[in-house]
């Protein structure tokens, strides 16, 4: 078996190991190049969200085997995803809840990109177990936005160029100072009428668009998320079924 396949640097070291994190979904689409990053490392791979394995669960692979210190670096192939916060928070996380053999564990002091991880991985920190934990005050309320816009990011939406769809309706948000609590912007896995990526869809508005570019993101903004106006030129049917099973339009 491959070592791309079983996730296992050429020669393990029970003593100390790396592993490089993806940060957000980018990662996991772009997983090829993120293997391809860990081999001057003889890393193994792990993803904060929607990859596997997760990061708690290669941590726990790496502790039932012996390792005794850890390695992690986190890796950010595209615009947006989590602060490096979010890699210590969840390694304390698993570190304090961990139950048996506990090996330490060095974060490093920076998010890298693919060309740099080994210069990266020279400036680590350790994880203590007093980092920030899982839940916050500011967390505990369902935001009060006006809208949710869903960007798809399924295989065949990624491949044509979701990701720059992404970075150009958040760029854009941030010029117009609007935060979560206005637009929310979530990446989702397939939303099924692939045939039209790159795939977004606005809540609760009920609005779906089609072959939306960096172009059109920045227009479905401006007339939609601000203007109060559906942008025609995108938009798809939408069929619904009532509670009998027969179609609605929508």
């Amino acid at each position: 078996m491959s070592r791309e396949r079983t996730n296992a640097p050429a020669s393990p070291d029970r003593d100390r190991a790396t592993v490089l994190v993806g940060m957000s979904l980018t990662e996991a689409d772009r997983r090829a190049e993120l293997l391809r990053a860990a081999a001057p490392l003889g890393a193994t791979t792990a993803f904060l969200q929607q990859g596997d394995p997760c990061l708690s669960a290669e941590l726990t692979r790496l502790a039932d085997a012996g390792t005794e210190t850890v390695v992690l670096i986190g890796i950010r192939l595209g615009a947006s995803g989590p602060g490096h916060s979010w890699l210590r928070r969840i390694a304390a996380h698993w570190w304090r809840e961990r139950v048996g053999h506990r090996p330490g564990l060095l974060v490093a002091t920076r998010l890298a990109d693919a060309a740099d991880a080994v210069a990266v991985a020279a400036s680590v920190k350790p994880i203590t177990g007093e980092e920030p934990g899982l839940t916050s005050a500011a967390w505990n309320e369902v935001p009060g936005h006006r809208h949710q816009v869903l960007v798809c990011r399924g295989p065949r939406c990624t491949a044509k160029g979701a990701d720059e769809t992404l970075a150009a309706l958040v760029r854009r948000l941030t010029e117009h100072g609007l935060g979560d609590d206005d637009v929310l912007v979530t990446q989702t896995g397939c939303q099924f009428p692939c045939n039209q990526a790159p795939v977004v869809s606005v809540q609760p508005d009920d609005v779906w668009y089609g072959q939306v570019d960096a172009a059109a993101a920045v227009t479905i903004l401006s007339e939609h998320l601000i203007g109060g106006r559906p942008v025609t030129a995108h938009r798809l049917p939408r069929h619904r079924r009532d509670r009998t099973g027969g179609a609605e339009e929508g």
